[in-house]
């Protein structure tokens, strides 16, 4: 969720932008709400919504996730795929993948998901052969730069790769807010730079949600 509602525009298109999406209601509101109450990190619901859309205009059949969470954006890309599509996820925690299982499963998308438990860094390498058509990056912000290394090759020729948190509520572009927060800053401000320079990638940064970084693999 947002660390701040003004950290990219001003406060009054915030606001306006935030009243515009109609909010959500029944299972994916009670994610929301289970999400705050508990301090679980989800992707804002703008770029849930952006998910859905670029998975279906981009007319995926399989994506990689790496960092499921409660399931929150799974949801979104799982609905955008056609009968027979594919979410491969990736996440650590088996708390957070015995929540997510349930949320599926009530969502009637389970069948669609299949989770690979483990670190990521463990993960990728056993997905070798494999092929996707989206890649969304939304875990830990210090290995960013290795998901992508470690993801492209995975990413067929025309894929898509959308990455959260590119702006960190504001701090890659401003004043870090506290001491914690400095390795994940300067590690998103390093990443930000080889994203939109990748030879194999046209990328942008845009001003939704957290910062999203959105590109497509040249070759």
């Amino acid at each position: 969720m947002k660390a701040r509602l003004d950290a990219i525009v001003k406060p009054e298109q915030a606001e306006y932008l935030e009243r515009l999406i109609p909010a959500n209601t029944g299972l994916l509101a009670e994610m929301e709400s289970y999400a705050e109450a508990h301090r679980v990190p989800i992707a804002d619901h703008e770029v849930a919504r952006f998910l859905e859309i670029t998975a279906r205009a981009n007319g995926a059949r399989r994506v990689l996730e790496i960092g499921m969470a409660i399931g929150y954006s799974v949801i979104h890309l799982a609905r955008g795929l056609p009968e027979g599509g594919q979410v491969v996820t990736i996440e650590p925690s088996e708390e957070m993948i015995a929540r997510s299982e349930e949320f599926l499963g009530r969502a009637g998308l389970r069948d669609r998901v299949r989770i690979e438990r483990g670190p990521a860094l463990e993960v990728l390498p056993r997905l070798s052969g494999e092929t996707f058509d989206l890649v969304f990056l939304d875990a830990l912000k210090e290995e960013y730069t290795r998901y992508l290394e470690l993801s492209l090759p995975l990413l067929r020729t025309g894929g898509v790769v959308v990455v959260d948190n590119l702006l960190w509520g504001g701090q890659v572009a401003g004043e870090i807010r506290s001491p914690d927060q400095t390795a994940s800053t300067q590690a998103l401000r390093e990443f930000n730079q080889l994203f939109v320079r990748h030879p194999q990638l046209l990328s942008v940064v845009m001003p939704v949600g957290d910062g999203l970084g959105y590109a497509v693999k040249l070759g």
